[in-house]
């Protein structure tokens, strides 16, 4: 068994991303591409997005530290510490408010 702290992790991801011209940072903590599920800590500066894109499987966003805007089309949601937002199977974008870090869990659709 492998256990870490996501205190932590979020506290390195905010100091790179800090030091960081693109303003965030990221860290796998859990799978990656030969996997299903893939578990990210990101963090962004305030201020920053993470540009328009689309899922490749379901995906969730649980707010470690912060504020951050998740918008798809029209429609927009707002989370705060500890708030897990369900990511819709769109094209969407994600900005922090402030800075921030979430987890970002992604169950990958395999391929037919």
């Amino acid at each position: 068994m492998k256990k870490m702290s996501l205190t932590a992790l979020a506290r390195e991801q905010v100091a790179s991303a800090e030091r960081a011209s693109s303003g965030r940072a990221a860290h796998t903590v859990f799978g990656g591409h030969e996997h299903v599920l893939r578990q990210t800590v990101i963090a962004l500066v305030a201020g920053q997005t993470l540009a328009e894109h689309n899922n490749p499987g379901e995906a969730t966003v649980h707010v470690l530290h912060g504020r951050v805007r998740l918008t798809a089309g029209e429609d927009a949601w707002e989370g705060s510490t500890g708030d897990l937002i369900i990511v819709p199977n769109s094209s969407h974008a994600l900005e922090a408010i402030e800075t921030s870090t979430i987890l970002l869990t992604v169950a990958k659709i395999p391929a037919p």
